[in-house]
């Protein structure tokens, strides 16, 4: 992991690999790029001008200079058109691509000089953990099972954030903020990208058991005899051809703050799709151990919570089992009873994370009364083709919990857009023979209101919110802080909801 750290001397005192230069757009040969020319580079003009760098959004330029002491590297990052507030997603870009640069060229240590508001439109404590957060997504790749040590890839190791003495306490609570949620978000991604031969439904619960007893927080799982005699039909339904008992995990972070809110996340954790009776074909079963993110989500969401300790108690639900084939598993056709009593026919046995959900919704509603709830779930493939890989979908009838959530999106960087649920699409999912069925009418056609439509049969008069981060959770493209593979969506949403809750 990148280590993070505050300095007040200026950025070319910095005894680092390499300095990271912001420059605007159309900039000028100023009297401190002529003075790091005269002694690092002399023709660095010559040089950005060869390469068409002007500072335009996203560009990048690296320079290896020297002076008597040795080499320096020096990394200029294009911050697009003067007096213009930049984008903090183009920021995060910019951050990726440093990222990348210094690997590319094995620099183990890099320093740059935090842009100020005018620049941003934050505040430092914002930029730095914004920073912060970006450089550990970028830092992380999956390689636990590459048994060479060469071919594992180069590690950036140091990052030092430059800001003036008096911005240190403000800059340093950024960094320790930053940490905790990339922190938070890797660990979301590193279980993502294991294969399902090791995450499986009771792994995950002995690693949240695990994160719980170090964080403090209190934590009740019910395995797969528990949660049938409970009545929990949709949890068990999806897990009866597993050969691993299916669990409900439930972590709580409590306030010492009376008469706080609280707040429920739920995740789905289905930590293998194989589409159960309705098997997904080639081309999409590969990747299908990432569809337990959500539960990775909520877990280590409150995890990075119980370390930040707002004024609000939240619960964190994930619903976990392995959907299989087996001559026990649950048929097109059955019909399964929930928590709540509610019955659904089982029309596609590939529409499984609704029903895991189903059940962790209406014990959350019922059991905690929370004040507002909000589920994350890689819930359809439809989603991918309504908004794209750069969204997560949000689905509420809640204006206020949608606005709520949106900005969340915003300053965290899990971005998100909202489709439509209306009450004349609730008709989807009736069923003539029992209350719902789980695959819904397809002359609707929309797939991720579909599935919230069924979910919203079993929150209650809970105020309660529909994540779908399925096109946004695993291989998002042209993205330079994220590799292949697991990106943890979800988790700093969740995060920045709780965090920000009014």
């Amino acid at each position: 992991m990148i280590q993070c750290t505050f300095s007040d001397k200026k950025l070319k005192e910095q005894k680092v690999g390499a300095w990271v230069f912001f420059l605007e757009e159309d900039f000028s040969f100023d009297k401190e790029l002529a003075s790091l020319a005269k002694t690092y580079f002399p023709h660095l003009q010559t040089f950005m001008a060869h390469h068409k760098f002007t500072g335009k959004m996203g560009q990048s330029l690296a320079v290896v200079g020297s002076d008597a002491k040795g080499v320096q590297h020096l990394f200029f990052m294009g911050l697009g058109k003067k007096k213009t507030i930049i984008d903090v997603e183009d920021y995060r870009r910019l951050i990726g691509s440093m990222i990348r640069i210094a690997e590319s060229r094995k620099i183990d240590s890099l320093a740059l000089a935090l842009p100020d508001k005018k620049t941003t439109g934050h505040d430092l404590e914002f930029i730095a953990r914004t920073t912060v957060t970006t450089a550990l997504l970028a830092a992380y790749r999956f390689n636990d099972f590459i048994t060479d040590k060469n071919a594992k890839g180069f590690d950036v190791k140091e990052l030092v954030l430059v800001a003036e003495t008096k911005d240190k306490k403000i800059v340093m609570q950024g960094i320790k903020v930053g940490e905790i949620i990339g922190q938070a978000t890797n660990r979301t991604r590193h279980w993502a990208d294991l294969p399902a031969n090791v995450i499986t439904p009771p792994e995950l619960a002995k690693r949240a058991k695990a994160l719980a007893k170090e964080h403090g927080l209190d934590i009740t799982i019910f395995d797969e005899a528990k949660i049938e005699k409970m009545g929990m039909g949709g949890i068990k339904a999806v897990g009866l051809a597993s050969i691993h008992d299916s669990q409900l995990i439930i972590m709580q972070y409590k306030t010492t703050k009376k008469n706080a809110p609280t707040l429920a996340l739920v995740g789905k954790g289905i930590t293998f799709d194989s589409g159960g009776l309705n098997l997904k074909p080639t081309g999409y079963i590969e990747t299908m151990k990432e569809d337990m993110t959500g539960a990775a989500g909520a877990i280590n969401a409150i995890v990075a919570i119980s370390q930040l300790k707002p004024d609000v108690n939240v619960i964190a639900v994930a619903a976990c089992a392995e959907n299989m084939i087996s001559g026990a598993a649950n048929h097109p056709g059955d019909i399964i009873t929930f928590y709540n009593g509610k019955t659904a026919l089982v029309g596609n046995t590939d529409a499984e994370g609704r029903l895991v959900l189903a059940d962790a919704l209406a014990y959350a509603s019922k059991e905690f009364n929370p004040t507002a709830m909000i589920d994350i779930a890689t819930l359809t493939g439809a989603v991918s083709h309504a908004i794209g890989p750069f969204f997560n979908g949000v689905l509420t009838q809640d204006d206020a919990l949608a606005d709520h959530v949106e900005q969340a999106g915003e300053t965290s960087g899990d971005a998100t857009w909202r489709l439509p649920m209306i009450e004349r699409y609730k008709k989807m999912v009736e069923n003539d023979i029992a209350d719902l069925c789980n695959d819904g009418k397809t002359k609707y056609k929309a797939g991720p209101t579909n599935g919230a439509c069924f979910l919203s049969h079993f929150v209650g008069q809970t105020p309660w919110v529909h994540v779908d981060i399925a096109a946004a959770a695993y291989d998002v493209p042209d993205t330079s802080y994220y590799r292949s593979g697991s990106t943890g969506a979800g988790t700093r949403l969740l995060i920045d909801f709780v965090m920000n809750w009014k």
